[in-house]
Formats: C-alpha cells, sequence, structure tokens
C-alpha cells in the first residue's frame, strides 16, 4: 500500500506542469580518439528528487508498475549488468550506463507525447514509462537490439493523466537514437547532432536550428556605417541571437552551438571534463521557475544532477547540486556476476564540501 502511494505521488508530481517542471538538456562529444561521451542535466525545482545511483547485477529479477501503483506488469530479467542514477524511487532509473556501453537516459516531454492506453490483456507485456531505461540497460547491447526489444512491449504510464517522456540510446559505436511516442506509436529517430532538451518534438527541434543559421564562433568584424566604423565590445559577437532562457528550444539550440564550437579533446577524460563545463550553462537557478515569492523549497538548485557517461571505456560520472565533485563508476572493475544489488543516495552529506586553505 505504502509503494502505491509513493507511485502516485510521483505521478502528482508530474502533473504539476503549470507550476514547476522537469528540464533535462543532453549533448554528446567525441574525444580525437573516438571515445564517445554522452551527457546531460536533470531538473525538478518542485522538491528534492531523492536521487540515488543502483547497482544492478546480471540476473537481478524485476517486474514493471502498471497504472493504480500495482507490480504486476512485464517481468524482466537483467541481462546485463548496469550501473543507474534513480530519482524519487529505486525503480525509476532516469540515466544509466551498462556493462556493454549502451547508454539509455529519459527526458521529460510534456505536451507532445502519447503513450497507447493501458490494455489489461497486455498486462504482462506493458511496461512503465519511469522503468523503461532499466529494461533497455539490462536487456540488450546495442540500438539495433534495443530498437528490435522496443516493438515487443507496451510502454504505459503509471498514472495516465501524468505527462509523458522520450527517450535517449547510444551505444558503442557512437549511434543515438532518440524514442518518441506519439499517438500510441513508436518514433525513432536517429540523432546525428547528439542533442537532446524536451518539447516539442526531436524533429521540430532540429528544424528550429535553421533560424539561427546567422550565428557562428568568434568575433565579428569591424564594419563601417557611412564615416563611422563600428566595432565588437568584446569576444563572441558572432552569438549574438543565440537564446539564453531556459525553454526547452531555446537550450536546444545553446546546447547545439557550445558542442558543436568546443574544441574536440583528446582523449576520454578531457570530453568528459568539457561536457561537465558545457553543461554549466545549463544549470538552471531555484528562483529561474518561479514567479517572485513562490519558491516552493528550499534547495540550492533546479539542476539536480549532471552526468556524463564514457561508452567507449564504460565509466560512468556525476555531480549534484549539493556537490560540485565528479564522482565516478568504472563498470570494468565492477564484477556483475557476483556484486549484489545496492541502492545507495548519491548525496550522502547534502552539503556543498568547502577546502580552507591553510596559510604559514
Amino acid at each position: 500500500m505504502m509503494k502505491r502511494l509513493f507511485l502516485l505521488g510521483i505521478a502528482a508530481m508530474l502533473l504539476s506542469t503549470n507550476t514547476f517542471s522537469w528540464a533535462c538538456t543532453g549533448i554528446t562529444l567525441t574525444a580525437k580518439d573516438g571515445s564517445k561521451i554522452v551527457a546531460r542535466t536533470i531538473e525538478w525545482g518542485g522538491s528534492d528528487l531523492n536521487s540515488q545511483y543502483v547497482i544492478v547485477p546480471r540476473g537481478y529479477q524485476q517486474q514493471s508498475f502498471i497504472p493504480g501503483g500495482e507490480q504486476t506488469g512485464l517481468k524482466f530479467t537483467a541481462r546485463y549488468g548496469y550501473v543507474g542514477l534513480a530519482v524519487e524511487q529505486k525503480e525509476f532509473i532516469a540515466e544509466g550506463l551498462n556493462e556493454a556501453g549502451l547508454s539509455a537516459g529519459l527526458f521529460y516531454f510534456p505536451g507532445y507525447g502519447q503513450y497507447e492506453a493501458y490494455n489489461p490483456t497486455h498486462q504482462a507485456t506493458s511496461i512503465a514509462d519511469l522503468q523503461l531505461v532499466a529494461w533497455i540497460l539490462g536487456s540488450f547491447s546495442t540500438i539495433d537490439e534495443a530498437v528490435k526489444g522496443l516493438k515487443t512491449v507496451h510502454v504505459v504510464s503509471i498514472d495516465p493523466r501524468a505527462s509523458t517522456v522520450h527517450w535517449r540510446m547510444t551505444d558503442v559505436s557512437g549511434r543515438q537514437v532518440v524514442l518518441e511516442i506519439v499517438g500510441g506509436q513508436l518514433n525513432f529517430y536517429e540523432n546525428k547532432l547528439g542533442v537532446l532538451t524536451n518539447s516539442p518534438g526531436f524533429e521540430w527541434q532540429i528544424t528550429n536550428l535553421n533560424n539561427y543559421i546567422n550565428l557562428y564562433p568568434g568575433t565579428t568584424d569591424t564594419k563601417s556605417f557611412g564615416d563611422i566604423t563600428l566595432s565588437s565590445f568584446g569576444a563572441g559577437s558572432g552569438f549574438i541571437g543565440l537564446p539564453g532562457d531556459i525553454t526547452p528550444p531555446s537550450r536546444f539550440v545553446r546546447a547545439a552551438f557550445y558542442q558543436t564550437t568546443a574544441p574536440e579533446q583528446n582523449d576520454a577524460i578531457g570530453a568528459v571534463t568539457q561536457s561537465f563545463h558545457i553543461l554549466n550553462n545549463f544549470d538552471i537557478p531555484i528562483g529561474a521557475e518561479f514567479l517572485a515569492g513562490q519558491t516552493p523549497t528550499d534547495i540550492p538548485s533546479a539542476t539536480q544532477w549532471t552526468s556524463s557517461a564514457d561508452v567507449t571505456h564504460r565509466v560512468l560520472y556525476y555531480r549534484t547540486m549539493y556537490n560540485s565533485a565528479i564522482r565516478s563508476f568504472d563498470l570494468k572493475s565492477i564484477d556483475f556476476g557476483r556484486v549484489k544489488y545496492q541502492v545507495q543516495p548519491l548525496d550522502v552529506n547534502k552539503q556543498q564540501p568547502i577546502q580552507t586553505i591553510s596559510i604559514k
């Protein structure tokens, strides 16, 4: 009964789109040595998401929730071990990486997605949208396998009133696919750009980039206006017109330009570090999403955590709103055939560590 109430609380949170919302920004980088890095933020300004990391061994069995909160949907067993970053409760993996190098994550997608209606006759093959990442990570090693497998299940919402999500998957080849479910139909998009945010749909976001074809990195040249000469006030004037607000279309455009103009790093560590620096630009201050005086909770940031996955070397990195230090899981060092299933909070101490410099 407590489990059901907890789930309905999650659905209620997802219903609160007019007051505060999830926001996610994803980018993709490739290093000179061929290393593939996928990074993202996750935002929620309404409360602390109780974020946890989850270590899932091979052979671990789970079962999906269905509408109403009963855990009687699809049964699935992990073929591959993985590390996931969960929100609110351990079953809801929002981002993760498996031992085969497949990365998967969900991104909020309100107002545009539409899952098929839950049909009790499909109960055994129905999986909750918030558990789809866990199923993908445990079941597949490549995009092709995942796409084929996704056509055999029915993705449903725990609460049909709740807003939808869409998904990003990346494998060791560097291929990346976005899944959006609209009108009950699965739509797969090859994401050659490697950027993803939220609504509207992925194809619209790509088309919208054409509105910013005039932007370029660097500084504009001096120009003459009649008898006077005009020059830039400072570096970066080629990007004047780049949208700076926190809406999903603006974040998509900004992420696309920051990602594509970033200098290519030599190796994976360089690219991972660069991904965190780029995503610094997408941290959302907690007060920015609300009318003055209506901030509902006392948390440091609406950007609750940022992750970066090195799919080539199987390393998952993260940092949080409470601690800017980058922490990592080296999946190659984990024996997923013997490790026990475990769940731990992303932050043991919810306080930014500050190091005092001693002067003698």
